[in-house]
């Protein structure tokens, strides 16, 4: 089949990558140096041994305090409430503990299969050197809040997830840089990428190696017709036809599924980072802040700390101001760095559903389009094994995950 897949991040490349192995033409419609794209700028991490959704008892805990600061972890621009009301009262609904469970279920059902997924990927591909397996750290600030945090742990523990708590000279000896920590768990299997942006990068030139044809432009309009699906862009090829198409078009894609009937709480977590020189956090592997509402990762081409959650749509500036407020909360716990080491900042839209989980499967009301977004924090994470089920599912076979509870019907 002629597949049209609209969107060229990790997900759609994957995607790409997928549907190539199995004999079908891929046409990839993407503008040129899109901003904001979380692939481009996300933290690398492929995040398989996460199992809890954001509407979560961690997040309940946490929002008063988060929402009292203006620069904190998590913001709502005032102007922006009004639109997002519809997405919080979803979230509000994902929050209760039916609702938890089943997300818990779901989450780890495509996690599991999420890095047997990228190995498989990445060494059909000879892309093997991306992958970094040196764990990574959870680590508190003070002990009571680990403590209660162990619900959590003991969860992952029963899924069969490595989780081993340090001693304070287990983590001196991992991280000597590290400061007022008084509680950490090392999760051992958990890994991340060299760079999401060069990995993406290889992916793309691969593909069109492979003879997948991409088109530069912004895919506006979806029509279906009996002869094929007629996707409109805004570039010199106006009009590209296919068999089938595939919308992972990621925080983009929910006015092309409104077109189809399909009404998606589809919003945007804005994400902000830093990336200063390689090496100058002298971190060994990437660290989740809890509690925070940041991670930082030392990438092969910088360290990276990133997070926090603004909701304020796609049109609104960026706030750098919450960037250099994270990074002046990591010097509590690397109280070496240089604040005036110059770094690149970046801002990015994350595709963030309330209950956390993606849409993955057909439209409601044509099945030769599929949906592969709404990923939020795990578009990297699950790129592979989203890809696999697409591709299962364009075909009309199973596969490595029931897809159920990421269908659009669930709506």
């Amino acid at each position: 089949m002629r597949v049209a897949i609209i969107g060229a991040g990790v997900v759609g490349l994957a995607t790409a990558h997928a549907l190539l192995d199995r004999g079908h033409e891929v046409v990839l419609i993407e503008p040129g140096a899109k901003q904001g794209r979380p692939t481009d700028g996300n933290a690398g991490w492929i995040a398989h041994t996460d199992v809890m959704p954001l509407a979560s008892p961690k997040a309940w805990r946490n929002l008063p305090r988060w929402l009292m600061d203006p620069l904190g972890p998590l913001t709502i621009r005032p102007g922006y409430l009004p639109h997002l009301a519809p997405w919080l009262a979803r979230f509000l609904m994902a929050s209760s503990p039916s609702r938890i469970k089943a997300s818990i279920g779901a989450i780890r059902s495509i996690n599991a299969e999420s890095l047997p997924a990228w190995k498989s990927l990445l060494s059909s591909l000879d892309l093997n050197g991306h992958l970094r397996e040196n764990g990574i750290l959870s680590v508190w600030r003070h002990q009571g809040e680990f403590n209660r945090s162990q619900d959590i742990v003991e969860r992952q523990r029963g899924f069969g997830i490595e989780a081993k708590a340090l001693r304070p000279e287990e983590l001196a000896e991992l991280e000597p840089a590290l400061r007022n920590v008084e509680a950490a768990v090392l999760y051992p299997d958990a890994c991340h990428v060299s760079d999401p942006a060069v990995l993406a990068a290889d992916l793309l030139r691969l593909a069109l190696e492979r003879g997948a044809v991409l088109v530069a432009a912004h895919g506006l309009r979806l029509e279906p017709r009996e002869e094929g699906i007629h996707v409109r862009t805004d570039g010199a090829e106006a009009e590209v036809i296919s068999n089938r198409v595939i919308v992972a078009a990621g925080a983009w894609s929910r006015s092309l599924a409104q077109q189809l009937g399909d009404r998606i709480p589809l919003d945007t977590e804005r994400g902000y980072n830093a990336t200063y020189p390689k090496g100058t956090f002298g971190l060994n592997r990437p660290i989740m802040f809890e509690g925070e509402g940041f991670v930082a990762t030392p990438l092969d081409t910088g360290d990276r700390v990133g997070g926090a959650v603004e909701f304020a749509g796609l049109e609104a500036p960026p706030n750098h101001s919450r960037t250099d407020a994270m990074v002046q909360r990591l010097t509590g716990f690397l109280p070496h760095l240089q604040t005036e080491t110059p770094a690149k900042r970046w801002m990015g839209f994350r595709p963030s559903m309330p209950d956390s989980l993606p849409v993955i499967g057909p439209a409601g009301k044509d099945r030769r389009i599929l949906y592969a977004f709404g990923h939020g924090h795990y578009g990297l994470t699950q790129a592979a094994v989203t890809a696999q089920m697409v591709a299962g599912m364009l075909e009309g076979r199973s596969g490595p995950v029931d897809g159920k509870p990421f269908a659009v019907q669930r709506f």
